[in-house]
């Protein structure tokens, strides 16, 4: 198949077996997917893992021709052309590449094997049609934050519910060291025409097993938007995480690696 686009992605790789792919969100980079997704395959040999950098986010570019949705929704058709082919593969997305990751299993059936979405946007794309609970910080730290450099504290503060030194490790770790990096021009661009042409969910049920999880504190994407999507995945496991927010996977590790693994664990049974 020719190439759509111009673009190749930035992978980083990890493991051998059936291949994984994880899609990122909106400005961080592959960091924020490959910190929350190896310690649940640390002990589950078996699973070539692949973290791209979106366009424009980490380091892969995003020339002019990259200017929505639709086009970085092509790079990562490409990227599966290239790597995968057409062999079956399993799919993860976290919030904006959550959106990607439901279009990519829209075009794609019946080699998506399984499908993770983390704390993705729902059926609401634009951030002032969502529904969602306002900000709120259940586990507050100010001593943490006084210590912290004020730049770091305030991205931190801004979305954190959990605000513990682990969390703040985390989050400078695997989300900060994206949104340092990411091309913010190139960004701009994209986000005029956000909103992907064809709705991921268009078309028929995605009929193979599904993890949609949402924090219950997440002002970000939220919860509601998301069990509108029920219908649509018939095979899905649907958790709203308390004591969570949009990031978490940092926030309710346990949790996160417990339903990611049974989820692994129904798409293994489906393959027996």
């Amino acid at each position: 198949m020719p190439r759509r686009t111009s673009v190749s992605l930035n992978v980083v790789e990890r493991g051998e077996g059936l291949p994984v792919l994880a899609l990122h969100g909106w400005t961080p980079d592959h960091r924020l997917m490959l910190g929350c997704l190896e310690p649940v395959f640390a002990g589950r040999p078996g699973y070539r893992r692949l973290y791209p950098d979106l366009p424009g986010m980490g380091a892969s570019p995003a020339p002019p021709e990259i200017a929505s949705s639709d086009d970085v929704l092509a790079t990562v058709q490409d990227l599966v052309d290239d790597l995968l082919g057409d062999a079956p593969f399993l799919l993860v997305g976290e919030s904006y590449g959550g959106y990607l990751a439901r279009a990519l299993a829209r075009s794609r059936p019946t080699q998506v094997r399984g499908l993770a979405l983390i704390c993705p946007i729902g059926t609401a794309v634009e951030n002032a049609d969502r529904r969602v609970p306002p900000p709120e910080v259940l586990r507050p730290d100010p001593g943490l934050l006084a210590s912290t450099d004020a730049r770091t504290a305030a991205e931190f503060a801004e979305i954190a519910v959990v605000q513990t030194p682990e969390t703040l490790r985390r989050f400078r770790e695997e989300i900060l060291t994206g949104l340092d990096v990411a091309d913010r021009e190139a960004m701009a661009r994209i986000r005029r025409r956000w909103t992907l042409t064809e709705a991921p969910e268009d078309g028929a049920p995605f009929p193979r097993p599904t993890l949609i999880l949402t924090g219950r504190q997440d002002s970000s994407t939220g919860y509601l938007d998301q069990f509108a999507l029920l219908p649509h995945y018939p095979r899905a496991t649907f958790a709203v995480l308390d004591v969570a927010g949009h990031n978490l996977q940092i926030e309710q590790p346990g949790l996160f690696d417990a339903l990611v693994g049974e989820w692994l664990d129904r798409v293994a049974a489906e393959a027996g």
